[in-house]
């Protein structure tokens, strides 16, 4: 510590120029300082950057900045030097009045991340005020009788400074009549009185002047001095006396009016009406304390006059005189110490001082939100105040110093589950009965990017009939994220992947704010019968956050291609059957037949067979199967018969509309007659044909019934294969629909599964079997159980399959000896050419 004393005694202070005390609060990370009253702008106070723990570089970049709870801005930091400095003229009188402490309070706040110190500046004072009295004059009128050592109070000096600079001693110039005494009033200071030390004569000195000095306690010493101005009065022997010279009452603030503070009570020794006594205020008595209080005269009852608030004032000095109406009067004295005792009147006070709001849903565990202060101006328990958080949030508050709080980050926030937050803090104090204050602070929770775009279902089947429009809108994809402005706003792009030979961009587009699907190009189910690819779902955040959807498009046959005939034979054309016929052949012989098939799928790829009706209306001996495209006889050939038929026979598919195409059959009939002409090779060879003809209805009988069998054990196979996979989809949603549709020639099964054109041994190919996949829910299945389930499907349906041409093959075998191989084998390239669709 380092004292300056000034060389002159002309300023009237002492200053003390530098007073540094840094010490850290156990507990609590207070620094405290101290600094003289009256210090000049610029006395340094502490190094408070070094002392907190700061860099000097990190100041400026970190906000350091300062608050004071006390108006005016008494310190100030160098942000250059981090030290505390004296910023404007500090008066502990003006700032504390009499309080036996007085600190500035200092709130020091950093951000980045955000810190919150407590710093304490003691001011301490200095004997910068003199003793004053309330008057230069006090007058006194002291009847010449009045007896020896009789005591005469006179008003005290008061000294604005407090403690050892406050304490004040009373000395009275020299003269023969009156000494001085001194009376210590409880925690009160001390009181002045005269003591008659010589009997008065008024003839000889009807007045005396008299110097009360009084001197503080200070170094350098301050004096102050009143004339007391003493008339001598003739007359009243004996002056009223109170029973006691100090009275002190005790009273609860809130008294109401009237209330009863104390009856005094005076006697005269005199009798008659020098006997008879009035009461009233001394002139010592301040006009404040007179509005509070009022006396009445008669009784001597002094009582409430105003609000009594123990806030305002904790005690209050009366001064009583009571007078005798004697001539002259003579006058006894009295002092009235009412002592104002705390009622718990005051709410408590609440101050927020939000710092970090909104605040980010990512924000750690921990963060400061906002700063609060509580205050009550009660005393005692009165004015111990607790605080509390409502309703339950993920904030809590934590205690960073006497009545000093912070509003932290508790827990995770998630802004999609709570937006807005509405905490309520109350502060109580511990009164009885206690009371509160609350004040409400909106915590508002910023987005951040935590959530993608997120479809309604991982997939989505779609059904677009071939030779579509160019650019028509097929399907609309949509996303939802949960994050709110920027971080929602989602945009949609194709995940690109080749499609064959070609981008998968030259097919399909998507729009990218509407998620709107177009097909790029007509499509065409002959060339692709089914497009699947994804769509990528992006948000605008920082990171941005993407998923995907898949679409599979089905392309629906229309029916736009015709029946295609196939050649009869290695030699034959297109369109041209023709045979040779015996004229002995019995009705419903075969005599030939036309093959046909069709490009497109299911009901547009079922053909029929008609017979043309001959030119002339003619009735012809031949009919044509509806499916089977056999032309056999309807009754025995004759005569009559032309040698040269010309049938015409029109395929027709079931599309709408049908579209048809023609073959010509040409038969050229033989009379049993001419067979002799013919060479002994043909002879044989014709009887070898129908005894041929005869065994191929056996081979046929027999081939039905084995393909029959092996087809339906080839079934019961692929179906013990497939149940004996664990259930894909019982758990997540309902089997898979089925349309059925009847027909003349039995049902047509559309699955949805996939399509595949199936071709008989026997001739072209009359149905298509249509399957599609449902848009079910995923099954909640662990990815390697639906790999292997997907991996033992894909071998049951590839067993089947190269079985059913196994026993295709055999079909071809055995009906070798009757219909050309060539017609095979274009079936069976047929089948081979659509394996990649059904695999």
């Amino acid at each position: 510590m380092l004292v300056y004393r000034p060389s002159g005694l002309s300023t009237g202070r002492l200053l003390l120029s530098f007073l540094f005390v840094a010490a850290w609060d156990a507990g609590s990370g207070q620094v405290r300082y101290s600094v003289p009253e009256e210090a000049k702008r610029g006395t340094f106070v502490g190094r408070i950057a070094q002392d907190l723990g700061l860099e000097l570089a990190e100041l400026v970049p970190r906000l350091f900045r300062i608050a004071s709870k006390r108006r005016g801005d008494f310190l100030e930091v160098n942000l250059q030097n981090g030290i505390l400095f004296v910023n404007s003229r500090i008066d502990r009188e003006e700032l504390c009045g009499r309080s036996a402490e007085c600190s500035i309070h200092l709130e020091v706040i950093v951000d980045r991340p955000l810190q919150v110190f407590h710093v304490e500046v003691e001011v301490k004072d200095i004997n910068d005020n003199r003793p004053v009295f309330s008057t230069s004059e006090q007058k006194l009128s002291i009847l010449e009788s009045q007896p020896l050592d009789s005591r005469f109070p006179l008003e005290g000096a008061s000294d604005a400074d407090i403690g050892e600079n406050a304490v004040l001693t009373y000395g009275l110039s020299s003269n023969e009549f009156f000494t001085l005494d001194i009376i210590n009033k409880k925690d009160k200071g001390k009181l002045p009185v005269l003591v008659l030390s010589k009997l008065l004569d008024r003839e000889e000195n009807p007045q005396l002047r008299l110097l009360l000095t009084t001197t503080d306690g200070g170094k350098p010493e301050l004096t102050g001095s009143v004339t007391l101005l003493i008339l001598v009065l003739d007359a009243n022997d004996n002056a009223p006396v109170f029973d006691q010279t100090v009275y002190e009452v005790k009273m609860y603030e809130n008294s109401a009016n009237q209330t009863l503070v104390i009856w005094l009570n005076a006697s005269d020794a005199d009798e008659g009406i020098n006997k008879e006594v009035i009461y009233s205020f001394s002139s010592l008595v301040p006009p404040t304390v007179r509005r509070k209080f009022l006396i009445n005269e008669r009784t001597g009852e002094v009582r409430i006059n105003d609000a009594i608030d123990f806030e305002d004032s904790n005690t209050y000095e009366i001064h009583v005189d009571v007078t005798d109406k004697g001539n002259p009067p003579m006058v006894g004295h009295c002092t009235v110490l009412v002592e104002i005792l705390d009622e718990n009147d005051n709410s408590p006070e609440l101050v927020v001082t939000s710092l970090a709001l909104p605040v980010r849903e990512d924000a750690q565990v921990g963060t400061v939100i906002s700063l609060i202060s509580v205050s009550d101006r009660d005393s005692g328990a009165n004015g111990q105040v607790t605080c509390s958080l409502t309703p339950e949030s993920p904030f809590k508050l934590v205690s960073t110093f006497k009545n000093y709080y912070s509003l932290v980050l508790d827990s995770v926030l998630d802004r999609e589950s709570v937006a807005n937050y509405e905490v309520v803090l109350t502060a109580r104090d511990g009164g009885s009965p206690s009371l509160s204050a609350t004040a409400s602070v909106s915590v508002e929770v910023a987005d951040v990017n935590d959530n993608a775009p997120a479809f309604p279902q991982p997939e989505y089947t779609v059904f677009v009939k071939e030779n579509n429009p160019p650019g028509c809108h097929i399907f609309t994809v949509s996303a939802r994220d949960a994050d709110a402005q920027e971080n929602a706003l989602v945009s949609y792009s194709l995940v690109e992947r080749r499609v064959g030979e070609r981008a998968l961009s030259s097919y399909v587009s998507v729009h990218a704010e509407s998620g709107k699907v177009y097909a790029l190009q007509p499509l065409d189910h002959e060339e692709l019968e089914l497009l699947q690819f994804q769509v990528s779902a992006r948000d605008a955040g920082v990171p941005p956050l993407g998923s995907n959807v898949t679409l599979q498009v089905f392309v629906l046959d229309e029916n736009d291609n015709a029946p295609a005939l196939l050649p009869p034979g290695p030699g034959g054309g297109p369109s041209a059957v023709s045979q040779v016929v015996a004229r002995s052949v019995d009705a419903g012989h075969v005599v030939a037949k036309v093959r046909a098939v069709d490009a497109d799928s299911g009901y547009n790829a079922w053909l029929s067979y008609e017979l043309q009706p001959a030119a002339g209306g003619a009735r012809s001996p031949f009919r044509v199967g509806l499916y089977t495209g056999e032309i056999s006889t309807t009754r025995a050939l004759d005569e009559a018969d032309a040698p040269r038929q010309r049938l015409l026979v029109l395929v027709k598919d079931h599309g709408e509309p049908a579209l048809t195409a023609t073959a010509t059959v040409l038969l050229s009939l033989e009379d049993s007659g001419q067979a002799p002409k013919a060479s002994s090779r043909a002879l044989s060879g014709a009887a070898g044909a129908e005894t041929a003809l005869v065994d191929v209805n056996v081979y046929l009988i027999f081939a039905i019934c084995a393909v029959s069998s092996l087809l339906v054990l080839t079934l019961l196979l692929y179906t013990a294969l497939r149940c004996s996979a664990p259930p894909s989809e019982g758990a997540c949603g309902p089997g898979k629909p089925r349309l059925v549709c009847s027909s003349a020639v039995g049902s047509w099964s559309y699955s949805q599964e996939r399509r595949q054109r199936v071709c008989s041994g026997e001739g072209p190919p009359k149905a298509d079997l249509m399957a599609f996949s449902p848009s079910l829910p995923p099954c909640l299945q662990p990815e390697a159980e639906v790999e292997e389930q997907s991996i033992e499907g894909d071998r049951s349906i590839k067993v089947g399959y190269y079985f059913f041409i196994f026993m295709l093959c055999c079909v071809n075998i055995l009906f070798y000896p009757v219909f050309p191989p060539q017609i095979y084998f274009l079936e069976y390239l047929y089948l081979l050419s659509k394996e990649h669709t059904f695999l």
